[in-house]
């Protein structure tokens, strides 16, 4: 099972506030212990939402609209995306990451939905095998 840990933005990280050193040296050693154990499929930091954008659809029209944005509690500040057998596994390796704010937090985790779980949408399996062949399309590229 895949799952999608969200880290919320702060006040600092949309100020563009950095973490510190020590920070960064912990979230490395928490990374380190996510490779070692074979579940860290990816994981990155975000730039603060003012360098962001987001487009708005309204039926066939769309809207650009620029940052920063206003609910700093709603946006999210890094994530990691993790392969797991279980949300309990996912829970108590969230449980394991240094605080990313050194304030009160949060961390959401989101499991990532997979092919067969569309299915019942896609009887004949046909938007299921394009899917896989788009990816295997992306990941070639990026080696």
């Amino acid at each position: 099972m895949k799952f999608m840990i969200l880290v919320k933005a702060s006040k600092d990280s949309e100020a563009g506030v950095l973490p510190s050193e020590q920070l960064l040296a912990e979230m490395g050693k928490y990374n380190e212990e996510l490779v070692k154990a074979g579940v860290l499929l990816a994981g990155e930091g975000l730039h603060p939402s003012s360098k962001g954008a987001r487009v708005r659809f309204s039926g066939t029209k769309r809207t650009v609209i620029d940052g920063p944005f206003t609910e700093t509690k709603e946006l999210v500040a890094g994530f990691w995306m993790i392969q797991v057998k279980s949300k309990e596994e996912a829970i108590e390796w969230v449980k394991r990451v240094p605080n990313p704010m050194g304030e009160e937090s949060e961390i959401e985790i989101r499991q990532v939905f997979d092919a067969e779980d569309f299915a019942p949408s896609d009887p004949t399996g046909e938007h299921r095998a394009k899917e896989a062949e788009l990816r295997a399309i992306s990941e070639g590229r990026r080696r």
